[in-house]
């Protein structure tokens, strides 16, 4: 594949796990030469307290390819939350990332030419949890990113399939607060 990729997004969402669990991640995906990739190296270099900025890392100094940087939805204030994100979800994310280039959603031979920025979710519940499973945590983490990237590669959901479903489908927190649940 040598055409170049400017801009992708892609979202997932993976749920149905234990408490706490569950994975949200939208992904933009482009050139590093382009506006993916100044914007990558804008927003390492543009901390903000409560929102680090951290690539994706299989280990403390083993990063994956193409370039991943994980940016937290939640403003990160607790310890716990902090070493959950910067631990067990990164290393998640690290391997979706490579799961995805496995597959085929990301061309290998591009690995080195992309950059991806991650918006990620972990439930702030986890700050309260008097346990996690960790596990389950990295399994549908790690799902929820190879499948944001999949979606972004593929351009999913299609135009035709969003104007077809748009009067079918209702948001979920749109629907609890017709119902007075919010």
């Amino acid at each position: 594949m040598s055409e170049r990729i400017i801009l992708r997004a892609g979202e997932a969402l993976v749920a149905g796990g234990p408490p706490n669990t569950a994975s949200e991640p939208e992904v933009i995906i482009g050139e590093l030469d382009g506006p993916v990739g100044t914007a990558l190296a804008t927003l390492t270099g543009d901390q903000v307290v409560g929102h680090s900025r951290v690539f994706a890392l299989l280990n403390t100094d083993i990063m994956v390819r193409p370039v991943t940087l994980c940016v937290s939805k939640v403003s990160v204030t607790e310890s716990k939350y902090t070493s959950i994100l910067m631990g067990t979800v990164q290393f998640a994310i690290a391997n979706g990332v490579l799961d995805a280039v496995r597959l085929g959603y990301i061309p290998k031979e591009k690995a080195n030419d992309l950059g991806i920025i991650c918006s990620v979710w972990l439930s702030p519940g986890v700050i309260e949890a008097e346990t996690v499973d960790h596990k389950a945590l990295f399994e549908i983490q790690r799902k929820g990113m190879t499948e944001a990237i999949r979606k972004a590669m593929t351009n999913e959901p299609s135009i035709d399939w969003l104007l077809e479903n748009q009067d079918k489908i209702i948001h979920k927190y749109y629907q609890m607060g017709l119902d007075g649940k919010i």
